[in-house]
């Protein structure tokens, strides 16, 4: 099955669709199957439910860096989806187009959650 990205104003995905393999034989045709379907003249975008931080789940070639979700972000530039900056101090690492915190959480086996006013990471 192919997935597709509604996008809204500001490249902000709306909704995704799961269209036939059979119909999606390419990107184009599933965005005109679901223009057609829809009678509309949206934007969609090809995602990958496969693919996370720009590497592919079982080892195929990663599309678009992440899988779109409702209420995520398509950047043209980097062709790919990201979800909305968690913290104003993390960054986008543009290469997995995914947000990272200024320091790297602990790998320890406990949950921890991020303290933007502290900068640190917090055991919950």
């Amino acid at each position: 099955m192919a997935h597709f990205a509604k996008l809204g104003k500001g490249n902000i995905v709306e909704r995704v669709e799961v269209v036939s393999n059979d119909v999606a034989t390419s990107e184009q045709a599933g965005v005109d199957f679901l223009n057609n379907l829809y009678g509309t003249k949206d934007v969609w975008k090809q995602t990958s439910y496969n693919t996370h931080a720009n590497t592919h789940k079982l080892g195929g070639t990663p599309f678009r860096k992440n899988f779109a979700y409702v209420g995520g972000i398509y950047s043209d530039s980097l062709d790919g989806f990201n979800n909305p900056k968690p913290f104003a101090s993390w960054s986008l690492n543009e290469d997995k187009c995914i947000y990272e915190a200024p320091s790297a959480m602990p790998d320890d086996g406990q949950v921890y959650v991020w303290n933007e006013t502290d900068q640190q990471w917090d055991l919950s």
